[in-house]
């Protein structure tokens, strides 16, 4: 592999990241090109952590693919120690320790699911067989549909911290990163996530909206299940930072009705409110929510904080074992756990039975598409 920029001698103390920007051209392009300056700045793994990036895209996108790497050499970010452009999976795949995957098939007119998930089966079944033979030992993955990417990160699996991460941000996020994980079993179960971070923050920013206060004074609101429509956004665990100390977010509220109603609906469907806004999708958010998840998971959570990724289901809070499903979690020395003993009523009840059942449906039908 060209490994530009970098020494082969100082290669082994870089984290390399990866990105694939896939078939989704305006949307992957959208997300890629806002990801990869905040990659760059130390956003997404630490002000004092160097990268090498790899970028895969398909061969029709070469050129442009080229031109992102030309404008991140002009940059000229300090943490930035090397630059593969690639549209070769192998070569983007060799050695990486974190995958943002965010490249897929979108959904045209006419399409049923099937056809859909049988298109991103075919996708990921290849990219996984390239991560299982290259990658680094223990990589992690997030999933987000339509979005792939590698780092390298330098004096970081000296240091025993998390070495390998796969993000899988390409829709149907949770159902796309369990058929990552059939096609690659060597990466270990708790290496491979789903973005449902993007719904955390909005699902905070709407609560800091409602009540007039600083987003960072909200925490603990949790996306239970799919990120889909049936995404169950909760604030029964959530509180806000006031003077007096932290205060439930029903109480500061004092609304059920809002709560679970617009709030609920708000942030389920606000993808499709910014496209709607935009003309285009809701590519900086997502990006940083990226950032985030990749962060706070490699780096740790704060003490008392805990946020919402999507991960495979041990059977915690009668969640079907098996699926990718998103729960609250924390995050320590590389390593997510799921917060375990939260009180769920009634009404959350249904809801996560609700998104489960999706998953359920949407499992059978990817797995069908394997055969």
């Amino acid at each position: 592999m060209e490994r530009d920029w970098v020494d082969d001698s100082e290669w082994s103390n870089y984290y390399d990241v990866m990105w694939i920007r896939g078939l989704a051209k305006l949307l992957v392009r959208q997300i890629g090109y806002a990801l990869v300056p905040m990659i760059a700045r130390g956003v997404m793994l630490g002000a004092d952590q160097p990268v090498i990036l790899h970028m895969l895209d398909i061969p029709p996108a070469a050129e442009a693919l080229n031109g992102v790497k030309m404008e991140l050499v002009d940059a000229a970010f300090p943490l930035l120690k090397g630059v593969v452009a690639t549209t070769d999976a192998v070569e983007a795949c060799t050695g990486v320790n974190v995958a943002v995957m965010v490249g897929g098939f979108p959904r045209k007119e006419g399409m049923e699911r099937k056809d859909v998930m049988s298109k991103n089966v075919s996708i990921y079944k290849s990219q996984a067989s390239a991560l299982e033979k290259h990658a680094a030992p223990n990589c992690k993955l997030l999933f987000r549909l339509f979005f792939y990417l590698t780092v390298e990160l330098i004096d970081y699996l000296a240091d025993n911290r998390s070495p390998k991460s796969v993000l899988v941000v390409a829709n149907p996020a949770n159902t796309n990163a369990l058929i990552l994980k059939e096609f690659a079993p060597s990466i270990p179960e708790k290496n491979i996530t789903c973005l449902t971070r993007l719904d955390h923050n909005r699902a905070l920013g709407q609560v800091s909206e409602r009540l007039s206060v600083q987003v960072s004074d909200v925490k603990n609101v949790i996306i239970w299940g799919n990120h889909s429509s049936t995404q169950y956004p909760d604030v029964n665990h959530a509180t806000v930072k006031t003077p007096a100390g932290d205060k439930p977010v029903r109480e500061l509220v004092a609304d059920d009705a809002w709560l679970n109603g617009e709030f609920i609906t708000t942030v389920q469907q606000r993808g499709a409110a910014i496209i709607k806004a935009r003309k285009l999708s809701s590519a900086l958010s997502a990006a940083s929510s990226a950032c985030d998840h990749i962060r706070d998971w490699v780096l740790g959570t704060q003490e008392g904080t805990f946020v919402s990724m999507g991960v495979y289901s041990d059977g915690s809070y009668n969640v079907p074992a098996g699926l990718i499903y998103s729960f609250p979690v924390t995050c320590k020395n590389g390593e997510w756990s799921i917060v375990q003993g939260l009180p769920i009523d009634e009404f959350s009840r249904k809801k996560l039975d609700l998104t489960a059942e999706e998953l359920s449906e949407e499992k059978a039908l990817a797995y069908s598409c394997l055969n």
